[in-house]
């Protein structure tokens, strides 16, 4: 390694290749080998939609810090093979003298890469692999990052080890041996991104994905009973689900498709389980009418809804935040319901927990939009705090000889039987009903259930769980977004900070019922407000609109996926905006 590199506090890599090639095993292998050297991580997936054979990227950014979102340009690229990298590698840029690293008998690179500001370096991966009786490239990939950023050798091939064994020992022993053929082959480039030391946190980092943190959340919640489709990008929640379920008693049943799965959740909890179901906007569409029916029957259940680019099948991988219309009006009716959105990996953990104690609270429907840039995206972390909430529904006790479910109470909230409770039958369906739920085509009947579910849902107090307001308390310019673009907002907050630019972020988590009060009093000195998400048309803007009055001074950044909003976009639209 040239001593002369200067260490870095960041660095970002990519390692490219087709479907099968092993590119985002190799980057996780990376990540984990820096989280065991006390780096802050995160790995974003780029891959097509075929099954094998598309294209596959692993994106890759280490930070002395947390990381929360990913870089725009990278370091260093990797690439296995350039079979169908035309299809994505201008969404992975590198850097200004950045490095390149391919391997001539792939071909001739793409125009971005020949085109960039970059060092090209050829490396003989085909020519490694084939010295080495079952080599593979991607682990002659995992050696020569390795070395190029400065892991400690010995970290990378534990976690090779680790990963390995199951395929038994010669395995691990071929890995190895490309590793350390990477490593060789990187100490004669010239070039290096030697990360900087860091002191080893005192507690291990968490390891997580998106997709897991919002499934542990929900067992956190009190969770018992899934039923799901599998969809991309929402499966490895059910995959995650499956198996911790099992061990606590619960269940996971793989449905025929997504109207069975949010009507057998919507059975579960009528029988007292609280329940959950995953899936992503196709499925999200086919289970529309049943949403209604648990919004009109008073049956809590948590629908997680890991959001793809659309509309139809759309590109079933990449991230969008599309789907926050369908989530808030799509029910037919009015059917007042709760729409939640985390803020990053880690506050799937939370917003999964606080989505179950909602529903069960409130007996109605919670749905959380997720998206694929952070249901799949793997971070290293530190281990989020344990939150205690009492979650539990208002119990019934017998009181009489009849029992009113749908009472009209102050907080529009009535007991709940179990089925088989002495004095607790009573009728649930779709149809309007009496306080008793006896079906009724009563005008009266009609508006005092309207109003009562408004009133619980309405009435709810989320206290500080709306969002984060954060940065200087005193600018009047603020980024204004939701969901999981919270962390591209709170990086452009530090870009801007080191500029001396005073701006401050305030992102939603609460989505429906819509924080009015609490976002104009956030808003009341805010002179100049962007408006940051991922959609096409603008839908969180016209949502925001809807409720609330804004400043005369307003600006959008809002795009389609697949390419994620970064932060310097943000920066460079408020630079801009600040010199006029």
């Amino acid at each position: 390694m040239d001593a002369s590199s200067p260490h870095l506090k960041n660095v970002s890599f990519a390692v490219v290749g087709s479907g099968g090639a092993g590119a985002i095993t190799a980057g996780s292998i990376l990540l984990e080998a820096a989280g065991k050297s006390g780096w802050y991580g995160l790995l974003n997936r780029s891959v097509g939609p075929q099954i094998r054979g598309g294209e596959a990227a692993a994106l890759v950014r280490l930070s002395s810090k947390p990381a929360t979102c990913m870089s725009r340009a990278f370091d260093i690229l990797v690439a296995l093979d350039w079979k169908k990298a035309d299809r994505f590698i201008g969404a992975m840029p590198v850097a200004g003298g950045g490095l390149v690293i391919a391997d001539p008998a792939a071909g001739e690179p793409p125009r971005a890469v020949l085109d960039a500001d970059c060092m090209i370096v050829e490396c003989p991966i085909e020519e490694l692999v084939k010295s080495i009786e079952g080599g593979r490239p991607n682990m002659i990939a995992v050696g020569l990052v390795s070395y190029l950023i400065g892991l400690p050798t010995d970290a990378v091939m534990q976690i090779v080890g680790s990963k390995l064994a199951r395929k038994g020992q010669r395995a691990v022993d071929i890995g190895r041996a490309c590793i350390e053929a990477g490593i060789e082959a990187a100490a004669g480039f010239g070039r290096a991104f030697p990360l900087a030391s860091v002191p080893q946190p005192e507690d291990p980092r968490w390891l997580i994905t998106g997709n897991e943190a919002v499934g542990l959340g929900a067992l956190r919640g009190g969770v018992q009973f899934a039923a799901a489709y599998p969809i991309t990008p929402a499966t490895e929640v059910l995959e995650y689900l499956a198996p911790s379920l099992a061990s606590i008693g619960g269940a996971l049943v793989q449905a025929e498709d997504e109207l069975a799965s949010i009507n057998m959740i919507i059975g579960a909890s009528f029988g007292g389980r609280p329940s959950v179901t995953a899936t992503s906007g196709p499925g999200l569409s086919l289970m529309m009418e049943s949403l209604g029916l648990a919004a009109a029957s008073e049956t809590p259940i948590v629908v997680v809804d890991v959001m793809r680019a659309g509309p139809s099948t759309g590109i079933a991988t990449k991230s969008e935040q599309s789907d926050l219309n369908i989530a808030v009006y799509g029910f037919h009716g009015d059917a007042p319901h709760v729409v939640l959105a985390p803020l990053s990996v880690a506050d799937c953990l939370f917003t999964g927990q606080f989505s179950v104690h909602v529903a069960e609270t409130l007996q109605t429907p919670v749905i959380v939009l997720s998206d694929q840039s952070i249901g799949q995206s793997r971070v290293l972390v530190d281990r989020p705090a344990d939150v205690s909430i009492l979650t539990r529904r208002k119990p019934f006790e017998p009181a009489g000889e009849v029992y009113d479910r749908y009472a009209l109470t102050a907080d529009g909230i009535s007991p709940m039987a179990i089925p088989g409770q002495p004095g607790g039958q009573y009728t649930a369906d779709g149809l309007t009903h009496t306080e008793h739920g006896t079906p009724s085509s009563s005008k009266k009947d009609q508006k005092e259930q309207l109003d009562k579910r408004r009133t619980k849902i309405d009435g709810f107090e989320f206290g500080d769980h709306w969002g984060v307001a954060e940065g200087d308390a005193d600018s009047d310019t603020v980024i204004l977004t939701w969901g999981s673009l919270t962390g591209a907002g709170r990086e452009a907050l530090d870009m801007l900070a080191d500029e001396e630019v005073s701006a401050r972020l305030i992102a939603l988590r609460q989505i429906s019922p819509f924080p009015a009060d609490v976002l104009t009093t956030a808003l009341e000195s805010a002179r100049r407000v962007l408006i940051v998400e991922q959609s096409h048309s603008g839908q969180f803007y016209r949502y925001v609109r809807a409720h609330i009055d804004l400043p005369s001074d307003i600006r959008q950044l809002h795009r389609e996926g697949p390419v994620v909003i970064g932060p310097d976009e943000i920066t460079t639209l408020i630079r801009d905006w600040n010199s006029q």
